[in-house]
């Protein structure tokens, strides 16, 4: 099997886990335990990840909250400003509107549409063709009653990067705050909260070689940004997120941070030229083939391609032995979202594949797989009546 689909999960690195495995045997004390030694080793371990974190996006250790992953950091975010925020002005100049893209994840969109039935005003901006916010578009959408902005990154089906700064300035300008979802960027792209002026931004170990289970919120220390916990039970995490800590996985996510940290420019560069051999190939043995989001702006390992005259379901069904996927839920037969809002028709979006390539990608992984997807292309469409 060749494993294609890292924005998906990666598998832990070696060093991760080495890192990780005494904490689950003699270093196994819980870091609330102040009256012992197990306790404070704990205690000092969750710290140094902690820094370790904060210096792969550019923060401070006291700016990272942990959580059990990117989709609840995405929650705490956005429902917890929320409700901090509720009750708290007049009627009449309170911020009660959210902006966000059609191309979110749905732990983005959902939290915010839950927010929308119990009565916050949404507005949900379209992207252009390429999967890219029209900037000026959204400013336009962002009023003086906006509390928050939330723009994710990197998409994580497309790899197209937003204008952060841009978005962060515009949101600013008008009083609002910004949250990113960029649990695809971290340990791809560089990604720095003070550079990018972002106020909140959600982060996931198993992305960047982690384990699974652990992912933390990164909260702009300022005392006008107050957040609600949506887990009462302790006080943990500066009253932000009760709950004993994941030790072992928080520790493993701080090595994933180090190495992600010192390797991304080498990796970064060797991925991008994997991706880009792959679409050569592809394109040179295989007609019909169209690149979905911008390229670039894009993330080094992403390429998310159609193939007209082919059935999506049938094309990964053939792909025994490659793990990619589909920018379509095949199984109910509805393309992705993402796709429809860059204006896909319904028959391309169901014929994409999402390729991420990654650590352990090799050349001789890219080779196989485009000549494997060519040869199952072109006896797919040999099988067509069309």
């Amino acid at each position: 099997m060749i494993y294609l689909d890292h924005h998906a999960t990666t598998p832990v690195d070696a060093r991760v886990l080495e890192t990780m495995l005494p904490f689950f045997t003699e270093k196994f004390g819980n870091a609330a335990s102040r009256q012992h030694r197990w306790g404070w080793d704990a205690s000092d371990a969750v710290e140094q990840a902690r820094k370790q974190i904060a210096a792969l996006i550019g923060a401070g250790s006291k700016d990272i909250v942990f959580t059990s992953g990117a989709t609840e950091a995405n929650n705490l975010a956005i429902k917890g400003l929320a409700r901090a925020t509720e009750g708290t002005e007049r009627a009449d100049v309170r911020r009660d509107h959210i902006v966000t893209i059609a191309t979110e994840h749905q732990a983005v969109l959902d939290p915010i549409g839950r927010l929308h039935r119990q009565g916050w005003r949404v507005t949900v901006v379209p992207v252009e063709s390429d999967g890219l916010v029209d900037v000026k578009l959204l400013d336009d959408a962002i009023t003086e009653r906006t509390l928050l902005v939330s723009v994710m990154t990197a998409n994580n089906e497309i790899g197209v990067l937003q204008p952060i700064r841009a978005i962060a300035d515009a949101a600013h300008a008008k009083g609002a705050l910004l949250h990113t979802d960029a649990v695809q960027a971290i340990g791809k792209v560089p990604f720095d909260v003070g550079a990018l002026d972002v106020d909140f931004a959600s982060i996931s170990a198993h992305k960047v070689y982690g384990p699974k289970g652990v992912g933390a919120l990164y909260v702009r220390r300022r005392r006008d940004i107050k957040i609600a916990a949506e887990i009462d039970g302790g006080g943990h995490e500066r009253g932000m997120r009760s709950g004993t800590l994941n030790v072992p996985g928080i520790v493993g996510f701080g090595r994933a941070a180090d190495i992600a940290r010192e390797e991304m420019p080498a990796e970064s560069k060797r991925v991008a030229a994997l991706r880009d051999r792959l679409l050569e190939r592809l394109k040179a043995a295989t007609d019909g083939l169209s690149v979905n989001g911008a390229m670039p702006p894009r993330l080094p390992g992403n390429l998310n391609v159609s193939f007209a005259g082919i059935d999506g379901e049938a094309l990964l069904v053939s792909l025994d032995d490659i793990a990619v996927s589909s920018g379509a839920a095949c199984t109910q037969a509805e393309p992705s979202h993402v796709l429809t809002a860059l204006g896909l028709p319904k028959e391309r979006a169901l014929a994409s594949l999402r390729f991420g390539i990654g650590r352990s990608t090799t050349v001789e992984d890219v080779d196989y797989a485009a000549e494997k997807i060519s040869s199952v292309v072109a006896r797919l469409r040999q099988m067509s009546p069309v």
